[in-house]
């Protein structure tokens, strides 16, 4: 498959921060590829490389083919990019901000049929800084494809919404990618690149700890399913742990939690308590995700960083 987007062993430094060290990637034409991590990760800084925004300290990059920091003029006509924080002049109105983002370009799309696309037709006359959060995340998102872009940059986009507006910008994205545009975007929203990506890169400390699908980055950890429940009395533990594939248990009180790998244990489980004549309540299962997958890897759960 082609790729749109080649970097290789990328660094980048601010003071006595290294924000990149040494990154590698590829991304190929028509996927939504996600680069996920905690706040201050480094992933706005790659961003910013790759779009040609600021200057890497080592390393190459390559856009179609291009170095963005030689030819940021070819590159910039090809792209689309929503920056982390962005914001508008004040008293702008939407249509007012299509208007002028289109003729910073010689070949631009409709944007009154872009904005159908986006559910803002009927927002033409609306300020900007007067719209709901959703709504003006999806504003910027028109300003990113109003040049038809080939490649987009899409950095923590849905960061201060909703769950509902949340959904609705992940349903913009994937319209964006079916109609064969290749997206880009960073979150440290590990439900948002599950559900969004096919490929990801987990990000820490400026290094790439791991690139893959989902299911294949779950799948090297050794992960699989969790069951917890909740019984009277004490559980037969040793024998739960005897049981195949399943990893650990833990009771605490009356909650038990049982890890396994094999998609069979929780029949099998359920079989020991039986015999025990315990019954268990509460009962629900999880899945590994890739919360887990960075749990694993760094040894500590997702965190609030500055940003890099």
């Amino acid at each position: 498959m082609t790729s749109v987007i080649s970097c290789t062993d990328v660094s980048k430094r601010y003071g006595d921060v290294q924000a990149l060290d040494g990154v590698s990637l590829e991304v190929r034409k028509g996927e939504i590829f996600g680069m996920i991590g905690p706040n201050g990760a480094g992933k706005t800084t790659l961003m910013e490389c790759l779009e040609g925004l600021r200057t890497r300290d080592g390393g190459s990059v390559e856009v179609f083919g291009m170095d963005p920091e030689r030819r940021p003029g070819e590159i910039r006509q090809r792209i689309g990019v929503q920056l982390q924080s962005s914001a508008l002049l004040s008293r702008l109105k939407v249509g007012e901000a299509l208007a002028l983002f289109a003729s910073f370009y010689p070949d631009p799309v409709d944007w009154h049929a872009l904005l159908d696309r986006l559910g803002l037709g009927g927002r033409l006359g609306s300020y900007v800084d007067r719209l709901s959060g959703g709504q003006r995340q999806r504003v910027f998102i028109a300003l990113a494809l109003v040049n038809a872009p080939e490649l987009v940059f899409l950095d923590e986009l849905t960061t201060g919404l909703d769950p509902q507006a949340r959904l609705a910008i992940w349903d913009v994205i994937r319209d964006i990618r079916d109609a064969g545009t290749t997206v880009v975007l960073t979150t440290h929203v590990m439900e948002e690149a599950e559900r969004l990506c096919g490929r990801v890169a987990i990000i820490d400390h400026g290094r790439i700890i791991a690139l893959d699908t989902v299911p294949a980055l779950v799948r090297s950890i050794g992960a699989g399913n969790t069951l917890r429940f909740t019984v009277d009395g004490r559980a037969p533990v040793a024998e739960l742990e005897a049981l195949a594939g399943v990893t650990s248990v833990e009771q605490e009180g009356g909650s038990v939690t049982v890890r396994g790998s094999d998609s069979r244990f929780p029949g099998e489980v359920l079989g020991v308590l039986a015999r025990a004549d315990l019954w268990p309540r509460d009962l629900g299962t999880e899945q590994s995700s890739l919360e887990d997958v960075f749990l694993t890897l760094t040894g500590r759960e997702m965190r609030e960083e500055h940003p890099a």
